[in-house]
Order: C-alpha cells, then sequence, then structure tokens
C-alpha cells in the first residue's frame, strides 16, 4: 500500500499548497512561524528555510536537558537552546543546516494517515524521489540516511484536523558544534552507539545545495499545486496575540542542568 500513497493526489484535483521559501531565518523565528501556521492556518504550507543566522540547540517538547547537552559547555560559549513545540530529539544546527516544513491538513494527503508511523512512510516516499539517482537513500527508523549514516532529523506534531512534518538537514556542519550534545539513552537501533560524527555525514558530499532545494520543490509540486507566497504576504496581524509554546530556555534553566551533571 505505501508505494501507492504519492501520486494519489493527481487522480483529481491537486490540493493546494503554499511555499515559502526563506534565507537565513532565526530557527527561533522559524520554529514560531510554523507553530502559528498549524494552529491559525487552514491552508497547506511548505517551508524551505536555507541556513539560520547563528549556531543553536533544538531540543524536542519532552526531552530532558540534563541528558541531551553537555550544559557547562553551553554556558561557556553562550549557545542558546530552543525548546520546541513538536516531538522529536536534540539537534544543532546553523548556517549549514537546510530546514523543510510541511504543514498539511489531515486529508490533503491521501490514504495517510494521521499518525506519526503513516506520515513518516509517506515523508521517506517523498524525499526518495529527491534523491533518486543520487545516492543511497534510505529511511532508517524516523531518520532519514544514506546508508547507514544520518542526515536528515525529523520531528511531528499532529493535531485533530492537521499534521506537521519538519525536518533539519545537514548539508554542512562543524564537527566542534557534535561536542555540546550527549550521546542520548534512546537513540535508533542502527546507530550502534556510534558517536556523532562517526553517526552523521553531510549532504554536500551528495549534491548541491541548491539543487537539493529546488529536487525538493519540485517532488512537492509532484503532490500538490504549489503557489509560491512570500513571507511579506501571510497575513499574521490576526494572530498576533497567538501564545508559542517553542521557547528559548533561560540560563538559570541550563546552570540547574549543569548542577544534574557535576
Amino acid at each position: 500500500m505505501i508505494v501507492t500513497m504519492l501520486g494519489k493526489a493527481r487522480e483529481g484535483v491537486a490540493p493546494l499548497m503554499k511555499v515559502v521559501r526563506l534565507k537565513g531565518m532565526c530557527i527561533l523565528e522559524q520554529l514560531h512561524l510554523e507553530e502559528r501556521l498549524l494552529r491559525t492556518s487552514s491552508d497547506n504550507w511548505c517551508l524551505v528555510n536555507d541556513g539560520t543566522t547563528s549556531p543553536a540547540i533544538v531540543m524536542g517538547m519532552s526531552g530532558k536537558l540534563s541528558e541531551l547537552v553537555e550544559a557547562k559547555s553551553v554556558l561557556r560559549d553562550h549557545i542558546p537552546i530552543i525548546r520546541r513545540f513538536t516531538g522529536g530529539g536534540t539537534v544543532i544546527v546553523d548556517n549549514g543546516t537546510i530546514f523543510v516544513t510541511l504543514i498539511c491538513n489531515k486529508d490533503a494527503v491521501p490514504n495517510v494517515q494521521p499518525f506519526p508511523r503513516p506520515i513518516m512512510s509517506w515523508s521517506g516516499l517523498l524525499y526518495g524521489k529527491v534523491f533518486e539517482g543520487l545516492a543511497d537513500f534510505h529511511l532508517r527508523e524516523n531518520d532519514y540516511a544514506f546508508g547507514d549514516r544520518k542526515f536528515g532529523g525529523n520531528a511531528q506534531s499532529i493535531t485533530k484536523n492537521r499534521w506537521i512534518h519538519h525536518t533539519s538537514f545537514l548539508w554542512d556542519y562543524e564537527c566542534k558544534n557534535m561536542s555540546y550534545l550527549k550521546l542520548p539513552a534512546k537513540a535508533p537501533k542502527y546507530r550502534l552507539t556510534r558517536d556523532h560524527t562517526d553517526f552523521i555525514c553531510r549532504m554536500k558530499e551528495h549534491m548541491p545545495r541548491s539543487e537539493f532545494i529546488e529536487r525538493t520543490i519540485k517532488a512537492v509540486g509532484d503532490e500538490f499545486s504549489v503557489s509560491p507566497v512570500s513571507l511579506e504576504s501571510i497575513n499574521i496581524d490576526s494572530v498576533s496575540e497567538y501564545v508559542h509554546t517553542t521557547k528559548l530556555l533561560t540560563e538559570h534553566e541550563i546552570q540547574e542542568a549543569s548542577i544534574l551533571q557535576t
């Protein structure tokens, strides 16, 4: 059944997908935008953010800071930590990270039930088209990988009528930044206790940055009727009072985590 998930939208009128291309948006601002669009909009959205302004650690909504981050190093080097509104693991992002977010109404993708595994399977097929003929692409548990090395981390949130699937793609990364992350207690089986630099890989070794973005938008266009829109055209006046659950952690919260690690 999975092999028929893609392309089904074309049997009738393809649902509209608004595509917003961003360049270097602060990851906190991006997550605020995503959360707002998920909760207050009735449109389907694809956000592509090519890099973010400066390094930041992003945690899932239920992650325990003391178990996931080297708090002393983060305090010393003034690395911001954000707790996002979706689940998933912990990542460090910077200008070498490309972000792709899909926000859909539950009936926008035929034959895909609004649950984590079906959405993940569908997205794996979508990105399989992006990387077709270029690399040994696999959906490995909840990660995107070339062979047995991860290059894309995913997170999701599902509401009554809508869902979001967003990915941080490691087009490039700084090895020293990976030292801020602890080896998580719960890791995918295929990781096999490998440290971060042995477990992940760089997308730039497989394809140009611009080509990845163009291929992704094309793959989305195969499933939806794509409508490019600018960030400025998004009407945010009506939701100016929206309270985000995504937040920047305070220095005090990070200090408390560092005490637990002593």
